[in-house]
């Protein structure tokens, strides 16, 4: 067979090792981070500006209908989420409740690259994914409700949305703990030899545990059809790269174990559905699993009840000026794609969808009781369950 290992790409200059803070200010106090999306700065405006803005690209590389569909899932993804966001502080959803606004590329580019009999599984930032797969957003905002027409019967809430029909295996909250899950279920699709794959997405706190370094142990010695991709926004939960972890190139440990490994700009919707599509031809080819680094960022705290305080407001707006969905619009109304009525429709269209679900899941009952000791097991009559 022969070799398919992606090259290891250098690392960016301005990925320090260590941030210090500045001498009499508290260890703890915000500092600025080392970009972890787009390379330094080289001209004396972009240093005096900041990082280099994404720019519009002179021929599109995907026809019209992929950046529609882009922009279309991208769009609800984050009215979805920027709603939820509204809900909970009203109280209407309660728990926790993780959001994804910023990092919607990272999914609307992979979903595009995959087919639909491919699996997914994340962990509990897990809003986006169904959404673009297809649930019905009544079904999952009914679940942040705990309503029993949720996606998960009202018993798993926002960190636990799961959803067979659209083959989401869900999301998890033990740290890392879908890694090995990820792993198992690729071991199944090449078992029954159906061709498919699984995708498995992680936090970048997750490779700090050792149950990825098993799965990854075991992947590559079995080839499985598996792509791990770590959502690398910076910060896991508030505490950023540079100060848990010596390496901060996280695309680099899957080369410890021989495995096709690279860094992704997942602000850039096109560069996530190369990079994925790479990965999965390579999987369906039997050659096994590869580990994307998505670089990318969350605009929101690490919860709800996170303030953010660990960095700055010129930082978050660094970032929000490479959104990735307007980078798409702009794409759009560049090349004629569509107008901006069309657009406009589009977004009425999505406001009216999430408006919708909150009716649909406000409307809803909450679960009866008899309900607590169903799909614990497959078997109904396991002996274990008692009245």
């Amino acid at each position: 067979m022969a070799e398919t290992k992606v090259k290891a790409a250098p690392k960016a200059s301005n990925s320090t090792k260590k941030s210090s803070a500045p001498k009499g200010k508290d260890a703890t106090d915000t500092v600025k981070q080392p970009d972890p999306v787009l390379p330094p700065a080289n001209s004396e405006a972009e240093q005096a500006t900041g990082a280099p803005k994404a720019t519009t690209p002179a021929q599109p590389e995907f026809p019209k209908e992929t950046y529609l569909q882009w922009y279309e899932q991208m769009q609800l993804m984050r009215k979805f989420e920027e709603k939820a966001g509204q809900l909970y502080g009203q109280q209407k959803i309660k728990g926790f409740c993780h959001l994804y606004i910023g990092q919607e590329a990272c999914v609307a580019g992979a979903v595009s690259a995959l087919t639909k009999d491919d699996k997914w599984i994340t962990a509990y930032r897990d809003h986006a994914h169904p959404l673009a797969l297809g649930t019905s957003p009544n079904a999952i905002m009914a679940e942040l409700y705990a309503k029993a027409t949720g996606c998960s019967k009202g018993k798993g809430g926002s960190m636990h949305i799961f959803d067979k029909s659209v083959n989401f295996i869900g999301g998890h909250g033990i740290v890392g703990g879908q890694v090995p899950l990820g792993a198992g279920i690729a071991f199944a699709e090449k078992y029954n030899k159906t061709g498919n794959l699984c995708i498995c997405y992680m936090g970048d706190g997750a490779v700090r545990q050792g149950a990825l370094h098993e799965a990854f142990n075991m992947a590559m010695l079995w080839k499985l059809p598996v792509i791990f991709v770590v959502e690398n926004n910076g910060y896991a939960m508030g505490t950023s790269v540079q100060r848990t972890s010596n390496v901060t190139e996280l695309y680099t440990l899957g080369e410890s174990y021989d495995m096709p490994s690279e860094p992704v700009n997942a602000m850039n919707v096109e560069d996530v559905h190369n990079a994925v599509a790479r990965a999965a031809e390579r999987a369906r080819a039997g050659e096994g699993p590869t580990f994307l680094e998505f670089k990318t960022y969350r605009y929101k705290g690490h919860s709800m009840s996170d303030p953010a305080k660990y960095r700055t407001k010129e930082e978050l707006e660094d970032y929000r000026s490479r959104d990735s969905i307007e980078a798409v619009r702009h794409t759009i109304l560049t090349h004629n794609m569509a107008t901006e009525e069309e657009l406009t429709a589009i977004d009425e269209n999505i406001k009216a969808q999430v408006q919708e679900s909150v009716e649909f899941a406000e409307n809803s009952p909450f679960p009866t009781a008899d309900e607590l000791y169903k799909d614990v097991y497959v078997q109904q009559d396991y002996p274990y369950i008692r009245d």
